[in-house]
């Protein structure tokens, strides 16, 4: 770059990688490799590591097929650098399947010791020196995997197309937009199945909106007849997902932020407000023109919410500075059963889902017990509960079993996650940060494990701050964008931390009993979730979270014994059948 240009190679410190990705690709069709097996370009930075894409090239990892009833595959991620690693075992040789992994032997290095509380997702961290575990003896682990016993249907892995990441992609050369494209959505990346998108603004915009904010005073809302301009650009760069994902059927939920400022009882767009009583039915109508307007575009919506973290408006206002409308559970239940409920399934959009609350675990329950006390049929015009995952490790997730007892029948959803939001946090992204993918792996292997159907991330991808957006409001992202030269991305471990799950979990997976043998302390450093596939094949996503290798049998019910070693601080999809 020019002096004195802004230049992101401090945090990218080794300037081969680049040309290692060229060399790759050129070794790996030299040596007559499959379409799509291509590694990951790993580039050290000051917080890990990240898998670097360019326009010419970016790491993809065919769906592995299980050829014969006695082939294992072990897909593998490590701290040490390890992404989307294949190992293939023959089960009927009876021999332990060991997954390699470097270890670290300087004696200098500092290792997070964590310890994790399977009730929250909470973690400590200390620095202890390596040497104190060079002579530890290396633990063996025994995990039942029951596959008579089933429990939910899990099909809904996604993130949220927002105006920034509309904004970000727009400035990318085509060929890097067609790798997020491809990193995400096709079956070869992650195999995202849906998005998330604002119904008008949200936090991550380049301004608040709505649609018809203008002529003021309107119930009739006559000025919104056709999409914004943004919405359009969405709109036509969903398009191109769809065909570069290969997705055939793209699901959007559709969330809404904030009303028109005319329509609220402080007429702004942020602080302590509600909406007006009178708008009650406008605000339903707002919601049917916005699905009408998509479906005329061939992008119908599948969901929406009954709008984005309504308790901002109530109580959070004291913190948040962004588009937000407050409701509290007994006016949401007059709207919903008087308006919106009505409005929707009375309508051509009758078969749009409709997903509660869409904000923290902290209000379960008692969101929706209130609900039904205020309108006591408002919650049958529910087909699902939203939740957010951002107080997660403060809350447990007995609130949320609470709810589901509570109603059993109902899809339940994780729809937004991000880390950066806390005042302890670094706002932004930690660029490579192996401890922001343990916080994912995690909190999915909670959720999945207490009868959540998906998940959908926040921001597909952002810049190097985190952003951009009106209010400052910087997190992070699985898929960093290199905004100054717009010549790379970056895929940091949440990006593979959430891809062990939505790669290998294809529509109507179902969740299978899985048990660690004698783990009594619920601080432990090893987790499980299974899921038995459409295919009759099991799905194992293991993590360890030790600063030593462990080893694993997995006592299957209808296979027996299966022998694993893996590596320190390390995530695996084992799929077998």
């Amino acid at each position: 770059p020019s002096s004195g240009t802004h230049c992101f190679w401090p945090e990218m410190p080794d300037m081969k990688t680049p040309l290692l990705g060229f060399l790759t690709t050129v070794i790996a069709i030299s040596a007559g490799a499959p379409d799509w097996q291509l590694p990951c370009d790993l580039r050290e930075t000051s917080h890990g590591s990240v898998c670097v894409c360019n326009s010419t090239y970016c790491d993809y990892l065919e769906p592995p097929q299980l050829t014969d009833i006695s082939q294992i595959v072990v897909i593998s991620s490590s701290k040490d650098g390890l992404r989307f690693k294949k190992t293939t075992g023959d089960l009927s040789k009876k021999k332990p399947i060991t997954i390699d992994d470097k270890q670290f032997t300087d004696e200098n290095f500092k290792a997070d010791a964590i310890v994790v509380d399977q009730e929250r997702a909470w973690l400590q961290l200390a620095n202890i020196p390596q040497s104190l575990f060079i002579n530890a003896s290396i633990k063996t682990y025994r995990i039942f995997v029951k596959r008579e016993q089933s429990f939910q249907n899990v099909s809904i892995f996604g993130g949220a197309f927002t105006g920034t990441v509309s904004y970000l992609l727009k400035e990318l050369p085509v060929e890097l937009q067609d790798h997020v494209y491809r990193s995400y959505f096709h079956p070869v990346g992650i195999a995202y199945n849906t998005i998330r998108m604002s119904i008008g603004g949200s936090d991550f915009d380049m301004e608040p909106w709505a649609y018809n904010e203008l002529p003021l005073h309107d119930p009739k809302l006559s000025n919104f007849t056709e999409l914004d301009p943004r919405d359009l650009q969405k709109v036509e760069q969903l398009k191109r997902l769809k065909i570069i994902g290969k997705v055939d059927s793209l699901k959007i939920m559709g969330a809404a932020w904030s009303a028109p400022t005319w329509m609220k009882s402080n007429n702004r767009w942020t602080g302590f407000g509600q909406l007006k009583s009178e708008y009650y039915q406008t605000w339903a109508l707002y919601h049917l023109k916005f699905l009408e307007l998509m479906r005329s575009k061939n992008m119908p919506i599948w969901a929406i919410s009954t709008g984005n973290e309504p308790l901002n408006g109530v109580i959070g206002f004291f913190f948040v500075h962004f588009m937000s409308m407050g409701w509290t559970p007994w006016q949401q239940a007059i709207w919903l059963n008087d308006n919106l409920g009505p409005t929707i399934r009375n309508s051509a959009e009758s078969k749009v889902l409709i997903f509660g609350n869409d904000d923290q675990r902290y209000t379960y329950p008692t969101w929706f017990r209130k609900m039904r006390s205020s309108r006591n049929n408002s919650l049958n015009y529910l087909d699902g509960l939203a939740v957010h995952w951002y107080w997660d490790e403060l809350i447990g997730p007995q609130l949320i079993d609470q709810a589901h007892t509570d109603m059993p029948n109902k899809l339940l959803l994780n729809t937004e996650s991000c880390i950066g939001d806390k005042p302890w946090q670094t706002h932004g992204p930690e660029l490579g940060s192996w401890q922001r993918g343990e916080s994912y792996m995690r909190a999915y292997t909670q959720d999945l494990t207490h009868n959540f159907n998906g998940w959908l991330d926040w921001n597909l991808v952002l810049d190097e701050q985190g952003g951009p957006n009106y209010v400052k409001n910087f997190v992070d992202a699985p898929i960093i964008v290199n905004a100054t030269s717009r010549s790379e991305i970056y895929k940091q471990p949440i990006f593979y931390a959430i891809g062990h799950f939505s790669k290998f979990l294809p529509p109507d997976s179902v969740r299978i009993e899985t048990r660690i043998e004698n783990q009594s302390n619920p601080f432990t450093q090893l987790s499980v979730v299974g899921f038995q596939r459409p295919d009759g094949s099991v799905a194992l996503i293991i993590y360890n979270g030790q600063n030593l290798p462990v080893d694993v049998t997995l006592d299957d019910s209808q296979r027996g014994a299966i022998q694993l070693r893996l590596p320190p601080r390390s995530w695996h999809t084992v799929l077998y059948k």
